[in-house]
């Protein structure tokens, strides 16, 4: 996965069309009573919500999808496994239709928590979004080539585009007002503590030797000044 370069167009194509036809079954729960069918799936009679922060978490969705198409298409130059079209799209519709269907009972008003939850939400997407950017601008650099990034954002956690995942997602989770969709920002922190961050360590470490090494002893790997 890492290190292979393609433009996988094939495989962006299909993770964009899965990523839509979520997205609509998201609205279809916020805003057509299909949040109320699904509880009764389960056997739980309930009505619609504050339409407000349907609009809003809805609003926060379709931001993801605008962000991820934008890395996807002009950002991301490693080949993407066929696999991979298939697995990302499940991943998110965790948070597509999670949030929408933990989000969709709140009949609370906004309040504080809410503006907290969205100023989260923004500061995690830009840590994302800006930080694959400014890692691109500066590899497009040939004099670049065959060193490290670890500069501007990347200076304050060696996987704060990740951290800026875990942001977005922990701001969605609070806008729902429902405890169970923390249990996403939770599995969310252990995926990339225990699983991807290990795993891309693994391949920067083959790869830049000396120059990861250096890297890691002076910055911390996933949350800036703590962990």
């Amino acid at each position: 996965m890492y290190g292979k370069k393609s433009d996988s167009f094939f495989q962006k194509a299909i993770i964009s069309v899965l990523e839509i036809i979520l997205l609509y079954f998201a609205y279809w729960i916020a805003f057509k009573k299909g949040g109320t069918i699904v509880y009764t799936w389960f056997g739980i009679d309930v009505s619609e919500g504050y339409l407000i922060r349907r609009i809003i978490i809805f609003s926060f969705s379709v931001i993801v999808f605008l962000r991820l198409s934008f890395m996807m298409f002009f950002l991301l130059k490693r080949k993407i496994p066929m696999e991979e079209a298939f697995s990302v799209p499940f991943a998110f519709a965790i948070y597509y239709i999670g949030f929408a269907i933990f989000g969709y009972i709140s009949n609370a008003s906004l309040d504080i928590f809410d503006l907290i939850g969205i100023t989260v939400y923004i500061v995690g997407s830009y840590l994302n979004t800006a930080s694959e950017l400014q890692r691109f601008i500066w590899k497009k650099d040939k004099k670049n080539k065959g060193k490290l990034y670890t500069i501007n954002l990347f200076s304050y956690s060696m996987h704060i585009n990740y951290f800026g995942d875990l942001l977005w997602v922990l701001g969605y989770a609070i806008l729902t007002r429902n405890i169970y969709a923390f249990i996403i920002v939770a599995l969310l922190f252990l995926f990339f503590a225990f699983f991807n961050i290990p795993k891309l360590d693994k391949y920067l470490a083959e790869k830049y030797k000396d120059q990861f090494f250096e890297y890691k002893k002076k910055t911390k790997k996933f949350i800036p000044f703590v962990y």
